[in-house]
């Protein structure tokens, strides 16, 4: 079955998102963003129009939120070529870190100029390989994580939740620290059901785990955010130490959706100042900022 090839649209001007309401942590930090720019080569059939989303608009967005520091993620658009991450990151400068996607057969030292540039993690894309048997994908993250572990990075699954369900046998003993995107991506509309949501809280409490509490809208299209606030909520109870925030901006393909109102959402999910302490600030400078 064809993949539906998605437009995106127009990016809301910074000034007019929702600022938080509450005081960030100094050192906050976002996370997950990606940034587009002309001049840079695509895969051969991205999944999505070019976004309007450039550096200089992210930056105009933290400065209105009060962010301090920030994630770049690299973005399916670009496959695994990692020059427009490395020409973002040394344009931000150390306020910036980022995750990269590589090739199985990335020579150390392509790794290592990665991690020179600010990379600290590898993002494995799951949803590329998910018809892959459960057997050859856990292979795949043995020999990830093994490339990894030498330069101190972790690991970040973009995963269905239908693959994080599968995984979590083998995730619960893997002993290297991981980041799960999207809240766990267990979308109730695939058949994921609070039994499955109750065994990844047990692996975020008991193993290597981390979760990134981004796309609450991914994990409920359509419905309001509001909705996903039992899962955020459950998760800060488990583990705050265990979780930091991204907002996934551009939010693709939607540019005008209001980042701030996702910010705020930790209000709601996070009451108590210590835990978005932890979120915001700790846990990320830990995953990321330790060198």
């Amino acid at each position: 079955m064809a993949t539906e090839f998605v437009h995106t649209l127009p990016m809301r001007a910074a000034e007019t998102n929702t600022r938080p309401r509450y005081t960030l942590p100094a050192g906050s930090c976002d996370t997950h963003f990606h940034v587009f720019e002309p001049g840079y080569p695509s895969v051969p059939q991205p999944l999505y129009t070019f976004p309007e989303a450039s550096v200089e608009q992210y930056l105009r967005l933290t400065d209105h939120l009060g962010i301090d520091r920030m994630v770049l993620v690299q973005p399916t658009y670009y496959g695994t070529d990692s020059r427009l991450l490395v020409d973002t990151l040394k344009r931000i400068g150390q306020r910036a870190r980022g995750v990269a996607r590589i090739e199985d057969d990335d020579s150390d030292a392509e790794l290592d100029r990665l991690d020179q540039a600010g990379v600290r993690a590898l993002r494995l894309d799951l949803f590329a390989r998910a018809a892959w048997p459960l057997d050859q994908i856990i292979a795949y993250i043995r020999a990830m994580a093994a490339r990894a572990e030498p330069r101190g990075w972790h690991l970040q699954f973009y995963t269905p939740g239908t693959m994080v369900r599968d995984l979590l046998p083998f995730l619960a003993d893997f002993e290297h620290p991981f980041v799960i995107d999207h809240m766990g991506y267990m979308k109730a509309s695939e058949g994921l059901t609070a039994e499955d949501f109750a065994r990844l809280v047990e692996v975020l409490d008991g193993g290597y785990a981390y979760i990134k509490l981004s796309g609450p809208y991914r994990v409920a299209p359509g419905a309001p955010l509001s909705s996903t606030a039992p899962i955020g909520r459950a998760l800060v109870s488990a583990r705050p130490d265990r979780l930091i925030w991204g907002s996934d901006w551009p939010h693709l393909p939607d540019g005008q959706r209001d980042t701030g109102e996702l910010l705020n959402l930790l209000a709601d999910w996070a009451p108590d100042e210590a835990h978005r302490q932890l979120i915001l600030a700790e846990t990320p400078a830990a995953l990321f900022f330790a060198h």
